[in-house]
C-alpha cells in the first residue's frame, strides 16, 4: 500500500495546482458536495449515524487517480481543455482523501480524540506541503550529488521513514507514504524516481490488491448487494452531472463538461485503502468492517469497468446529447 500511496503523491505537484488552482477549488468543492454529501446519505442508510457511514461516503467519493489517468493516457485525452479540470479534481481529492486517511485509520472514538486526530492529520499535510515548496531544492541537490546505488536506498529511506513518522504521531503509514511523494514531486529526480521504481510498484499494487481480496468475506457479500447497486447509481448520479456542473461553471463547452464528469466515474485504489484501514479500526463493529470491505472490492470492480467503459465512449456519447447549434435559416 505505501509503493501505490508513494507513487500516487509522485503525480501531485504545487505547481500543478497553482495551474488549475480555480478549477480545483470550484471543481473539488463541487464534487466533494455531490459525491461525498449523496455517499453520507447511503452510508446513514446503511449503519446508522456512525463512524461506517462516513467512511462508506469516504469510500463512494473519491476517484481512481491511476485509473482516470491511464483513461486519459490510452484515449489521448491529455491535450483536451477538459483535462485541466479533470486533474484538478483528482489534485483536490487527493487532499481531502490525505486528511481522511488518518481520520479513518483512527477516529470514530470520542470527539476530542477525533479532532484531535483529523488537526495531526491536517498538520502533517500542511508540513508536507511546506516541505514540497520551500525544501525541494536541498532534497534535489542531495538525491542528485549520491551515487546511484545509493540514491535507490535514500528513495526508499525517506518513504519509510515518512511513512514511520506518520504511524509515530498517531496516523496511518498511508499518509505518511503518500505525501513523502508530493515532497519528491517537487524534485528534478522525479522522473528517475517514477523509472527506477515502476517494477516495484507494479509488484507490490499487485500484492495490495490480492492480499485485500483475501480479506473479503464472501458471506457478507449478500448483505451488501443492494449498498452496492445504490452507491453505483449515486456515484454516477455524482460524478457525471457534478463534473458537467463543474465544467460549465470553469467556462468549457456543454461536451466537454460531459467528458470531465465521466472521467471521474472510476473509483480504485483509494476506495480499497479506505476499506482495508477502516477494518483495523477497533472503533467499526466486526460486522461493519466485513460490509464495507466487501463493498469496496465490489464497488471499485463495477465502477471501474463502467467508468473506462464510458470514457472510451463519451465523446460519441456526447455528441448526441448535445448537438451543435445550428444557424437559423437565412443567417
Amino acid at each position: 500500500m505505501s509503493f501505490l500511496l508513494f507513487f500516487l503523491g509522485l503525480e501531485f505537484t504545487l505547481g500543478r495546482l497553482a495551474r488549475s488552482r480555480w478549477h480545483a477549488l470550484i471543481g473539488g468543492a463541487i464534487d466533494l458536495l455531490a459525491n461525498a454529501g449523496l455517499g453520507l446519505i447511503v452510508g446513514i442508510v446503511a449503519f446508522g449515524v456512525s463512524f461506517g457511514a462516513v467512511v462508506l461516503a469516504a469510500a463512494i467519493y473519491v476517484s481512481s487517480s491511476a485509473i482516470t489517468v491511464k483513461g486519459l493516457i490510452d484515449f489521448r485525452r491529455l491535450a483536451d481543455d477538459e483535462t485541466d479540470l479533470v486533474l484538478a479534481i483528482l489534485v483536490a481529492e487527493d487532499l481531502v482523501i490525505g486528511l481522511v486517511l488518518g481520520f479513518v485509520s483512527g477516529g470514530g472514538g470520542a470527539a476530542g480524540e477525533t479532532l484531535a486526530l483529523v488537526g495531526k492529520a491536517i498538520a502533517f499535510v500542511a508540513v508536507a506541503l511546506a516541505v514540497s515548496k520551500w525544501l525541494s531544492g536541498m532534497i534535489d541537490r542531495a538525491l542528485d550529488w549520491l551515487p546511484r546505488e545509493f540514491f535507490l536506498l535514500a528513495v526508499f529511506a525517506f518513504l519509510m521513514g515518512a511513512a514511520a513518522l506518520a504511524k509515530e504521531v498517531g496516523l496511518s503509514e498511508a499518509i505518511g507514504a503518500l505525501m513523502a511523494g508530493v515532497v519528491l514531486s517537487e524534485t528534478s529526480v522525479r522522473a528517475e524516481i517514477e523509472e527506477r521504481f515502476f517494477s516495484f510498484r507494479d509488484v507490490f499494487a499487485a500484492l495490495f490488491f490480492f492480499v485485500f481480496g483475501l480479506s473479503i468475506d464472501v458471506g457478507k457479500i449478500g448483505g451488501v448487494v443492494w449498498i452496492l447497486v445504490v452507491a453505483v447509481a449515486i456515484g454516477l448520479v455524482g460524478k457525471v452531472p457534478g463534473g458537467y456542473l463543474a465544467g460549465l461553471v470553469g467556462g468549457l463547452t456543454r461536451r466537454q463538461s460531459f467528458n470531465a464528469g465521466v472521467a471521474l466515474v472510476a473509483r480504485g485504489e483509494f476506495t480499497v485503502i479506505v476499506a482495508q484501514l477502516a477494518s483495523g479500526n477497533p472503533q467499526i463493529s466486526p460486522s461493519t468492517q466485513g460490509k464495507l470491505v466487501a463493498f469496496a472490492g465490489l464497488y471499485v470492480l463495477v465502477t471501474a469497468t463502467l467508468g473506462v467503459a464510458l470514457m472510451k465512449e463519451s465523446k460519441a456519447i456526447g455528441r448526441r446529447l448535445f448537438s451543435p447549434p445550428r444557424l437559423a435559416e437565412g443567417g
